[in-house]
């Protein structure tokens, strides 16, 4: 029986600015989610968001206060092992809140999993692999330390996918900005752009144009998440693939884009989903349109890395890899032993549940009182 929910705010600095073009984070808040049950099992999830209301309609507060004063309620006295059941009611009487849902659904699952003693993947289909490949997110906005950072990367063998946030400046210069780097890195690298909706359309033929000719490998959410026609009509002009993030709130998005071919790949992200389920079903959608996969990020802290990881290693096709970097921008360790990422691979943990551990003595001191 659930016993308890409790709902955690960790506030925790980044370890440079991290440039989009809806906000630039110096710290990103952790919304972490503790479910505790009367056998003494207790799991955990996360429903970590980027920079407060400027990237979505949920902040680490109002997930906090929606958890803990309508969701919680609802849970307790439930019977923890019934996964689909708490989620089921959730979902039935709880109106959007994606991101709060999937801390809920993680909580259970990685609870359950080390209830039966084992990995949280071996729930969500079973594992397909044991490592998967890591973009790292060039976001200074500085051309020269971009490259820096990038070569840092590679001498250390953590990435070789590089992936740049532009939008906030002009065109030209934003291509200019990626173009130079590509340069810098070669061809032994795949480099990539993150537009977050900043383009209009016509910015978005010019640039892609550019950047295809350029040798980048991918274009990511370059309209506004609303404008599926033109994303559908970018996709079918370019040869250069193009994912769509923002749009997909859902797998009824992922249908929906799917239908009109509006585009070349799918970020799939758990949070934005709604879950780790929805996700799943998300993913699905996409292998049976013959769309591409690539594992997102929300820039989440452990919990929501590694259960990503869980997911992704789950999936047949991971063709564009993964962005499961969020622990490595933050400047304090909040696990006893970190997530290993070597080789240019995350690889995904193996004990029970999501596999990790906090560290609670970090996490109550870094938590918002």
């Amino acid at each position: 029986m659930i016993q308890a929910i409790e709902t955690i705010l960790v506030d925790v600095p980044t370890i440079r600015p991290h440039k989009l073009s809806v906000a630039t984070m110096h710290t990103q808040t952790l919304v972490l989610v503790r479910i505790r049950c009367s056998d003494g099992i207790e799991g955990w999830g996360e429903a970590t968001t980027i920079g407060g209301l400027n990237y979505g309609e949920e902040s680490p507060e109002s997930i906090k206060t929606n958890i803990d004063t309508h969701i919680a309620p609802l849970l307790v006295g439930m019977d923890g092992r019934s996964v689909a059941a708490c989620m089921a009611k959730i979902r039935k009487i709880i109106q959007g809140n994606r991101f709060a849902k999937c801390a809920i659904e993680t909580a259970l699952l990685d609870a359950q999993a080390r209830r039966l003693d084992i990995p949280l993947s071996e729930l969500l289909g079973g594992r397909l692999r044991d490592a998967l490949p890591v973009a790292w997110t060039l976001a200074s906005g500085d051309t020269a330390k971009d490259i820096a950072e990038a070569e840092a990367m590679l001498e250390r063998r953590r990435h070789r996918i590089f992936k740049l946030k532009i939008g906030a400046r002009g065109v030209k210069e934003d291509v200019a900005h990626v173009l130079a780097i590509k340069k810098a890195l070669g061809d032994s690298v795949s480099v990539r752009v993150d537009v977050n909706m900043a383009w209009s359309e016509l910015d978005a033929v010019n640039g892609i144009a550019a950047l295809e000719a350029g040798g980048i490998d991918l274009i990511e959410q370059p309209v506004r998440a609303e404008l599926s026609a033109a994303l559908a009509r970018l996709a079918e002009r370019f040869s250069v693939p193009i994912m769509a993030d923002e749009a997909l709130k859902g797998p009824q998005d992922g249908l929906s884009l799917a239908r009109i071919a509006a585009a070349d790949v799918f970020a799939v992200k758990i949070c934005q989903a709604g879950g780790l389920f929805p996700a799943r079903l998300l993913a699905e959608v996409a292998q049976l349109s013959g769309v591409a996969l690539y594992g997102g990020t929300m820039l989440e802290g452990a919990i929501g890395t590694a259960a990503s990881a869980h997911l992704f290693s789950t999936f047949g096709d991971l063709q564009f890899g993964t962005e499961l970097f969020g622990p490595l921008l933050l400047t304090e360790e909040l696990l006893e032993q970190p997530l290993v990422y070597k080789d240019f691979m995350l690889q995904v943990p193996t004990g029970p549940g999501l596999g990790i551990r906090f560290d609670m003595d970090k996490l109550d001191a870094l938590r918002r009182r």
